[in-house]
C-alpha cells in the first residue's frame, strides 16, 4: 500500500488552485496539447504522484474513454492516502499523476476519483479503484508489454457484482471459481492462475504480484486461446479482468478486484450524481492497437 501525506496534496492543491479556476485535463491542458509531444499510455505503465518520490509507485490496470468522452485511465484506490478527498470526485487538477519512466514529461492525468484505506469503510473492499483523467496530449494503447485487452469482461448469467444495480449488465457481473484463469502483468513479468475464490467480486489467485503492482491489469484467458509462454515471448490477450488488489496471509495470497465491481459502481454511482455525472462512468477499454 503506498501513503500520501495529506500535506502533500493540499500544498498541491494551493498551488494549482491560485489562478486556475476549476479546469480539468480535458480543457485546462488542451493548449499544451499544441507544444508537449504525444505519449502513448498503455496497461501496466508505473504511475507515480510526485516526481520526489519515484519509488513511490503504483500500476495502470486499464486505459480507454468514458462516455463523457474523457481519456481514462484506472487503478487502484489505496494509492493515495487522504481522508478529505477520498469518495468523491475531483474536478480540480490538485492530484497529477506521472509516467514514472518519463515524470519529465509532465502529468501524464489528474486523479478525479479514489477510494482511500482510511476513508470510508462502506463497501472499501469491493470498490478499491482509482479514476484518472488522462490529458489530452497522452494516446491511448490497449497493448501493454504483455497483454493486449481485447474489451471488457462479459458474463452473461454470471452473479452480479454486490456493486450493481438491478438489474446487473453483463460487464457487471462476475467469473466463476474453478474453471476460470486470469493473466497477470507486473514488475516480474507476467503470470496466470485460476480463479479459486471469489469474495464479492475480489479474486483470489496463484497469479502473482508484488508492492507497486497495485492497480496493475489483469485479463481473462479466453479458452482455446495461447496462455504466455517463451515461444510467445509471454504475450497475451483478452478481456479485461480487473487491477491488482494486494497479498494476504492467505493461500493463495493474491488478490484482484474484479473489472466488474469496478464498473458496476461507476454506473451506481453516475446514476446517483444524474445529472452532472462522474468521471470515468461508462468506461470502455480502448480498441487503439
Amino acid at each position: 500500500m503506498i501513503k500520501r501525506l495529506r500535506t502533500l496534496l493540499l500544498s498541491l492543491a494551493l498551488l494549482c488552485t491560485v489562478g486556475a479556476g476549476t479546469a480539468h485535463a480535458g480543457a485546462a491542458h488542451a493548449d499544451a496539447a499544441h507544444t508537449q509531444p504525444t505519449k502513448r499510455v498503455f496497461n501496466a505503465m508505473q504511475i507515480i504522484f510526485s516526481p520526489s518520490m519515484p519509488d513511490a509507485f503504483c500500476t495502470l490496470g486499464a486505459v480507454g474513454n468514458d462516455k463523457y468522452r474523457h481519456k481514462i485511465a484506472i487503478t487502484a484506490g489505496h494509492c493515495l492516502n487522504d481522508p478529505p478527498y477520498a469518495d468523491r470526485e475531483i474536478p480540480d487538477d490538485i492530484a497529477p499523476v506521472y509516467d514514472r519512466a518519463d515524470p519529465d514529461f509532465g502529468p501524464i492525468g489528474y486523479v478525479r476519483y479514489f477510494k482511500d484505506p482510511e476513508g470510508s469503510q462502506t463497501g472499501h473492499v469491493t470498490k478499491d479503484y482509482m479514476v484518472i483523467e488522462l490529458v489530452p496530449q497522452v494516446t491511448l494503447s490497449s497493448q501493454g508489454p504483455y497483454l493486449k485487452q481485447t474489451g471488457e469482461l462479459k458474463v452473461p448469467g454470471g452473479v452480479a457484482s454486490p456493486n450493481a444495480l438491478d438489474p446487473a449488465l453483463d460487464n457487471e457481473r462476475l467469473l466463476a471459481t474453478g474453471s476460470n484463469e486470469i493473466i497477470t502483468s507486473g514488475q516480474t513479468g507476467v503470470w496466470y492462475g485460476t480463479v479459486v475464490d471469489n469474495a464479492d467480486g475480489v479474486y483470489r489467485s496463484p497469479a502473482a504480484n508484488m508492492h507497486g503492482d497495485s492497480g496493475g491489469p489483469a485479463i481473462w484467458h479466453v479458452p482455446g486461446t495461447d496462455l504466455p509462454s517463451p515461444a510467445n515471448g509471454f504475450q497475451a490477450s483478452g478481456p479485461w479482468a480487473g487491477i491488482t488488489k494486494g497479498i494476504t496471509l492467505n493461500l493463495p495470497p493474491f488478490l484482484y478486484t474484479s473489472s466488474a465491481n469496478i464498473l458496476a459502481d461507476l454506473r451506481a454511482r453516475d446514476t446517483a450524481a444524474a445529472p452532472a455525472g462522474v468521471f470515468g462512468a461508462g468506461f470502455e477499454v480502448t480498441t487503439n492497437p
